[in-house]
């Protein structure tokens, strides 16, 4: 690379990390200031406190880096758009695709960094992030669905509870149907359900078990039945953040489950699989754009081109929130609505960036 290559992408990523760096304690201060009182309400320990500060900046850095990297990008370019660093540049003969090859460079950079991080080291953070905050900060709120349970458990295996309890894992009103094509063969209700992991046994209470038959069904009772059944009872109601501390390959395994169970949280799950791809591609599409706003020397300074960075910064979120929102609570496609974001704005991207060599 030459010299104007390694300027560039030395301002481009040290100014991302600088962000990152001033905005990241930021964002922990303002939480523990909205958490203080609960931490010492329940007397978390120290290392607790400290592993999930950790985590968050972790969650923190994943969640909001596009914002973090296009804040950055507009910032150092209309530093250089003031100091008429720009004009120089592109007045020696260099074109401004040219001049654009070093952003490209970094956004690459950043790119692969943020696939790393969403697809192993995030989810893990978001587990330990999650499973501090439901066991110190929101205790007793639900996280998993507990009522009315509805599973296909396998190809031919259907079950039903009225009633799930993940803590004790047990279930009340329990009812396994299995089916060959589109006929019952039998049948196996239950008063109540419990998981024994001693023996890896279910203990089932007042149970009917019905065979049907061609002629007429045959009926057996028993007052308490162990039994091994073909399912995992962990699996059954997963806690509604599970995608997200699940890493690319343990996801897309799980999908794949939860699709043949007919799980209705289905779209949720889509939803954090494709942004894992999204948002890093994103680093791309807004720092072209950031080029194209803050290449010029405006009247007003610096200050116009961040009012700028930062209205589009909204704009961004506010569609990845709201169609991410559609996507989970509706039918409406998950792909369409992750990627709508990146598409809106590439199209932006393009439009500017024609702009800005004119």
């Amino acid at each position: 690379m030459k010299i104007l290559d390694w300027y560039i992408l030395k301002r481009y990523l040290g100014t991302f990390i600088m962000m990152l760096v001033l905005f990241i304690p930021i964002g922990i201060t303002i939480n523990l200031a909205e958490k203080i009182d609960k931490i010492l309400e329940n007397e978390v320990p120290f290392i607790e406190v400290a592993n999930y500060y950790l985590d968050f900046t972790i969650y923190f850095a994943n969640l909001l880096f596009p914002i973090f990297l296009f804040l950055s990008v507009i910032w150092f370019t209309s530093k250089l758009a003031m100091n008429t660093e720009i004009i120089a540049i592109l007045s020696s003969g260099v074109s401004f695709y040219r001049f654009l090859r070093p952003y490209l460079i970094g956004a690459t950079i950043v790119c692969i960094g943020a696939l790393i991080l969403a697809m192993y080291l995030a989810p893990q953070a978001s587990k330990g992030f999650n499973e501090f905050k439901y066991q110190y900060l929101k205790r007793g709120e639900k996280t998993q669905e507990t009522s009315d349970v509805y599973r296909q458990i396998n190809d031919n295996e259907f079950i039903y509870a009225s009633h799930f309890q993940p803590k004790t894992k047990s279930a009340r009103n329990f009812t396994l149907e299995h089916f060959e094509g589109n006929e019952l063969k039998f049948k196996i209700s239950a008063s109540n359900l419990r998981y024994s992991e001693e023996d890896s046994l279910y203990n089932l209470t007042r149970v009917d078990k019905r065979i049907i038959g061609k002629d007429e069904d045959s009926i057996m009772y028993f007052r308490t039945l162990d039994t091994i059944l073909p399912f995992e009872f962990d699996e059954l109601t997963p806690e509604s953040y599970i995608a997200e501390t699940l890493n690319y390959t343990e996801l897309n395994d799980f999908i794949d489950k939860e699709s043949r169970r007919g799980s209705g949280n289905i779209n949720r799950y889509l939803v954090v699989a494709y942004k894992r791809w999204s948002i890093p591609i994103s680093a791309f599409i807004l720092t072209i754009i950031a080029v194209a706003v803050a290449s010029f020397k405006r009247r007003g300074g610096m200050g116009v081109n961040l009012a700028v960075g930062i209205t589009l910064a909204f704009i961004f979120i506010f569609f990845d929130k709201v169609f991410g929102t559609m996507a989970e609570q509706s039918t409406f496609s998950p792909l369409i609505a992750v990627w709508f974001p990146n598409i809106v704005f590439g199209v932006l991207a393009v439009v500017l960036l024609f702009r800005a060599k004119r």
